[in-house]
């Protein structure tokens, strides 16, 4: 539905463009655009590169390990129908980890494996239990202590101090979590 949406409103816009007579000024619009995106992204993939490599050697130091045992006891406690689930708890501290440090990329193949072993124990097939609820708010409003993507962005469009935003990104993705996961324990005691 939404592709027939977006060919409806550039079909539309490219009909309006040729009937007004903007016809060259919508190609050279749209070659600015092209030309501005792949430079942003070129400049992008550099200082995505770096971050990676950056979060690699934390990963081989060990840092994302000791955070994960810090961050292990706690969710044992708020995810009290899989907390004896050995998979679905690693996978989830995993998750929440590499979110924690700003690869969502890496983190995406343990949600999905953490998704799966929560759906192996949910005793409702077809409705998304308490946990499942609850882990899906913790990864989208993960608390980021170094969002690295957002500040590969800010780098790659020019910014004087991209790295500005790291203690504004802590503060609010953490008042974020503990309200997604309070509304989540005050939710699941009614449904």
């Amino acid at each position: 539905m939404i592709n027939y949406i977006w060919f409806g409103i550039i079909f539309i816009g490219v009909i309006f463009g040729l009937l007004t007579g903007k016809g060259e000024f919508m190609s050279k619009g749209i070659m600015d655009s092209a030309q501005g995106a792949t430079n942003f992204i070129i400049s992008l993939v550099g200082i995505m590169c770096f971050w990676c490599g950056v979060m690699k050697v934390a990963e081989k130091s060990g840092l994302t390990s000791n955070l994960a045992k810090l961050v292990k006891p706690v969710l044992k406690i708020l995810f009290k129908e899989s907390s004896q689930n050995e998979e679905a708890m690693g996978a989830i501290v995993m998750n929440l980890t590499a979110n924690m440090l700003g690869l969502s990329n890496a983190a995406t193949p343990f949600g999905i494996k953490a998704m799966e072993e929560l759906s192996k124990s949910n005793t409702k097939k077809g409705h998304a239990s308490n946990d499942m609820a609850l882990f899906l708010v913790m990864n989208a409003a993960c608390i980021q202590l170094l969002p690295s993507t957002v500040i590969s962005i800010r780098a790659a469009a020019g910014s004087n101090n991209p790295a500005s935003i790291i203690v504004p990104a802590i503060l609010s993705t953490t008042i974020a979590c503990l309200v997604g996961v309070i509304c989540c324990k005050i939710l699941q005691r009614y449904f």
